[in-house]
């Protein structure tokens, strides 16, 4: 780690646990410098660190200051969802929010798109035109059903982060973590079967059950702590469950990291009960926290925990890789995968293992993770001053989600009729539950550094949640 990251993560520690308080005046760039032993340039190095993040701010001739403490509004209520299986329904409105293109005129608050404007992408962008220019095609081969080896052993290395020891042999490349999900979904269960989700939980996985005729039982799920323990202990007593299908770590669209504690005791529900564990940790990467959460894959010892994720979200969605770590259901999905997509993509695969193996990741999730976090508090913000009172939001601890909760009574499929003549679009809340709850709901993403244009999109969201209060609309 460079010292200026670690100098930053010191410091950030200290501001969390309240040894420097808002408003209070930060150590000096000399002052640090000696404590520390480093250089001017490294303490100045890990301030612009902690600015990004939101936890210091300079005054011209005066140093850095920690921020004053940021009002945040209430977080939303745990969800209450019916204790029995449902089919899945709501295509139409996911269809409605996913056939937009990203370069419609329209400010896109509702996809799951991560920044890709960044210069730390530049790297990628390089490896993609080399291998594209090179005389022996090798990009324009299939290669293994199981993906490339070069890339292989880079997310191996990358899952030690999350305290895994995967062999890069038991790693599956994919087309997406969307069809890692997919593979392991239908590697699992048949069609009619029921499958436990957290709730609410991302459309994606849900309408993949839907295709394949398969049943949600949507668990009671906490903004802070994730789904119901309890709640799961019940369903998987009453219920025939075959798996439980959650997004722990940065969930979307919640954006709560589930305490190492409970994936814990979720781990040993499922090895009582015999049940696998589709585990989507698509966002884990992006977490706030230094190091990043452990997944409960890093505690299965018996191969019943399936890990998925991607680069989608964390480098480029338009890559399309993934990959699943299936675990004992290894050769089920090799089946699964064959069926459905074959090989994956070769030449993204090869230029995401140059990107990675050769040390672009890294700075690049750094980057992405202080800006969403700034993003965040600046989306809350706007949301706290052009929202109705009342209003309720999510505490994203990664990612870049947030969930919006407002009055029972509100209809957010009307408020997205309503945005589209303004050119703006959000992700109405019922897309994320099996039944079609959370109709008061809405999802709205803050990967983009705060600009006029996205203040500007937030604020007609806001002024029309109430003029639709109102009965204006």
């Amino acid at each position: 780690m460079k010292l200026y990251i670690k100098l930053a993560e010191t410091l950030g520690e200290r501001i969390e646990q309240g040894y420097y308080r808002p408003g209070d005046r930060l150590p000096s760039v000399r002052a640090l410098s000696l404590e520390h032993g480093v250089s001017l340039s490294t303490v100045q190095q890990a301030y612009r660190v902690l600015e990004d993040g939101g936890l210091a701010e300079p005054r011209p001739k005066s140093g850095y200051f920690v921020p004053p403490l940021r009002q945040t509004p209430a977080l939303p209520e745990m969800s209450r969802a019916p204790q029995r299986p449902v089919d899945v329904s709501q295509w139409n409105d996911v269809l409605d929010l996913v056939k937009r293109s990203s370069r419609d005129n329209v400010v896109q608050l509702g996809r799951g798109m991560p920044d890709i404007s960044g210069p730390t992408l530049k790297p990628l962008l390089r490896s993609l035109g080399r291998i594209s220019r090179r005389q022996d095609g090798s990009g324009l081969y299939y290669d293994s059903i199981y993906g490339t080896e070069a890339l292989r052993e880079q997310v191996a290395r990358l899952a030690l982060d999350s305290g895994c020891q995967i062999p890069a042999s038991d790693i599956v490349i994919t087309t997406g973590c969307h069809e890692a999900l997919s593979v392991a979904i239908r590697s699992t269960c048949e069609p009619g079967d029921i499958v436990a989700v957290d709730s609410p939980s991302f459309h994606g996985a849900m309408q993949t059950l839907k295709g394949f005729g398969m049943k949600a039982l949507e668990l009671p799920t906490d903004p802070v702590n994730g789904i119901s323990l309890e709640a799961l202990e019940m369903a998987l007593e009453q219920w025939p469950i075959k798996l439980i299908q959650l997004t722990p770590s940065c969930n979307n669209p919640l954006g709560y990291i589930m305490p190492e504690a409970r994936k814990r005791a979720l781990l040993t529900l499922a090895q009582r009960y015999d049940v696998p564990i589709l585990e989507d940790d698509v966002y884990g990467d992006l977490a706030y926290q230094y190091p990043r959460p452990r997944t409960i894959k890093s505690f299965d010892e018996d191969g019943r925990v399936m890990l998925c994720s991607s680069f989608s979200k964390t480098v480029a969605p338009g890559i399309r890789v993934g990959w699943i770590a299936p675990g004992r259901y290894l050769d089920r999905v090799l089946h699964m995968k064959y069926i459905s997509t074959g090989a994956t993509a070769t030449q993204p695969q090869l230029a995401l293992a140059d990107f990675v193996g050769n040390g672009h990741y890294e700075p690049h999730l750094r980057r992405m993770r202080s800006q969403y976090q700034h993003s965040r508090d600046q989306m809350t913000d706007w949301v706290m001053r052009y929202f109705p009172e009342g209003t309720r939001a999510s505490r994203p601890q990664g990612g870049f989600m947030l969930w919006v909760e407002l009055g029972e009574d509100f209809d957010a499929l009307r408020l997205n009729r309503a945005l589209l003549p303004k050119g703006v679009q959000i992700a109405a809340g019922s897309l994320f539950s099996a039944s079609g709850k959370y109709r008061n709901c809405l999802r709205m993403n803050y990967s983009s550094k705060p600009t006029a244009v996205i203040e500007a999109a937030v604020r007609a969201v806001g002024e029309t949640v109430k003029e639709l209060m109102a009965g204006g609309l």
